[in-house]
């Protein structure tokens, strides 16, 4: 069958590689007799991922492939869900961290990606869903989690993932004054109340680069998984970091997690926390998160294919 491809890119992702790897993708597909057409929508602003997926006419393609980083991705995903287009979604990793698509093993390679849509898996996964906007990976608040929106895309096309690192890094010594947030989760079983240095609610396992960061989390299972890291001192920080790296953390005293398919979250007081979706800057709290199970139909490979 020869395919026929909505394609929404964000141009400058991946080191501004995406349009090379995507023309060489599409040459392995008409190498093969396997494209009919791909129309290509090319960003340049801030929400025209959301509008080109919003205005996809769905009974003229067979996938929309979203190419850029998890801010483009979750873009396109917000346009799928405000207008309701039952089409298949295809992720080409071209930003620096990509959690989704890693977790997912998503190929990477323009040839690997093109035999994926030739011959894929198709599988429904889960959805987060904050007020009217939605998000694919990761709702987070507090410390490091405005990294994303506050690097500059001339430092993340420079340095790839150490960008965010590299500015993450420059909060820790000024742990020990900021603030905690004063933070209260309502689920339909409990109320979990925690002066918070950082709380973030994923669908996935993987967040900021961090593979095991949500242990039990599945991304079918029509549930969200919630981490709260408390206040600390500044020289417990390190030492949880490596715990993050092996997963070790649900262990430690100064870290709370569960999960809940819906939750209001509010602070005590009047602080004020902006939240981060998907890499991108959020609303603020107070807020109501839930999940939407079956919310996407992903492409991801075929199992058998790779072998």
């Amino acid at each position: 069958m020869a395919l026929k491809l909505k394609i929404i890119m964000n141009p400058s992702s991946g080191r501004e590689q995406a349009m090379v790897h995507i023309e060489d993708m599409l040459a392995h597909l008409v190498a093969r007799g396997a494209l009919e057409r791909a129309d290509i929508s090319y960003t340049s602003k801030r929400y025209d991922a959301k509008r080109f997926a919003e205005n996809t006419d769905a009974s003229q393609y067979d996938y929309i492939v979203a190419v850029g980083g998890d801010g483009t991705v979750n873009e396109v995903l917000t346009g799928i869900m405000n207008a309701k287009i039952d089409l298949p979604l295809a992720i080409y990793t071209a930003g620096t961290v990509n959690d989704f698509a890693t977790i997912n093993g998503i190929p990477t390679t323009p040839a690997s990606f093109a035999r994926m849509l030739m011959s894929p898996d198709i599988r429904k996964v889960d959805c987060g869903k904050v007020g009217d906007r939605y998000f694919l990976n990761v709702l987070a608040g507090g410390l490091m989690t405005d990294v994303a929106y506050k690097v500059s895309s001339e430092l993340k096309t420079a340095f790839g993932p150490a960008a965010y690192w590299l500015s993450a890094m420059k909060d820790i010594p000024g742990i020990h004054d900021r603030p905690a947030i004063p933070l209260v989760i309502k689920t339909e079983d409990e109320t979990v109340k925690a002066d918070a240095l950082m709380f973030m609610i994923s669908n996935s396992k993987s967040v900021g680069g961090f593979r095991k960061l949500m242990t039990m989390a599945d991304l079918s299972d029509g549930l969200l998984d919630v981490l709260i890291v408390k206040k600390m001192d500044p020289s417990e920080v390190i030492p949880l970091l490596g715990e993050l790296m092996m997963g070790d953390h649900i262990y430690n005293d100064n870290v709370v997690y569960f999960q809940t398919d819906k939750m209001k979250i509010s602070v005590r007081g009047k602080s004020k926390v902006v939240l981060d979706l998907d890499g991108e800057k959020g609303p603020s709290l107070p807020c109501e998160v839930s999940c939407i199970r079956d919310a996407i139909t992903l492409v991801v490979p075929n199992k058998e294919d790779s072998k």
